[in-house]
């Protein structure tokens, strides 16, 4: 499945008074966020020319042409970054780009309905999948990314099937170790 544009990172703050900003890179190098070229907010109609200047705690410390004082770079807070599809490399096997995989419906092992997945979070103990919406589960649920716990992604077919640790639902069965 390609989508038009992917969302490589989001303007998290202004850094210090020349223009500088901290980006959340959303790419596996966080460094990267800047080696596709031009990137555009969510219209697609305007373009940001980044360059990623370092690493700082969870961010990238960047400049964006054109952004030259803190006012400046306070008015691009909350700007989500993206890029053309096209611009991207190819997944490997077993490699997905999390856009491709948002959207998609979750069913488990037992065929019971998940919903769909919603978003990916990582809170530093591992990526995690937030799946809402299905009769399995009124509420939205986290589950690991892991390869046990999803064991199938058909992009193409539309569907992940999940297979979740013990105890996640409401009396939910345990699984033996």
């Amino acid at each position: 499945m390609t989508k038009g544009r992917v969302l490589l990172g989001v303007v998290a703050a202004p850094h210090g008074v020349r223009g500088l900003v901290r980006i959340r890179s959303y790419t596996e190098d966080p460094m990267a966020v800047a080696r596709y070229g031009p990137l555009s907010d969510e219209t697609g109609l305007k373009q940001y020319r980044v360059e990623a200047l370092s690493t700082v705690k969870d961010a990238v410390l960047a400049r964006i042409e054109g952004v030259a004082d803190r006012t400046a770079a306070e008015a691009l807070r909350g700007l989500r970054l993206y890029v053309e599809r096209s611009a991207l490399p190819a997944a490997e096997e077993r490699e997905w780009y999390e856009a491709d995989i948002v959207g998609l419906a979750a069913v488990g092992l037992d065929g019971r309905d998940w919903g769909k997945v919603i978003a990916f979070h990582d809170f530093g103990a591992g990526r995690t999948m937030e799946i809402s919406g299905g009769s399995a589960s009124r509420n939205s649920v986290m589950v690991p990314f892991t390869a046990e716990a999803v064991p199938e992604i058909d992009v193409e077919g539309g569907r992940i099937v999940v297979d979740p640790p013990a105890g996640l639902l409401a009396g939910g069965e345990t699984k033996e170790a």
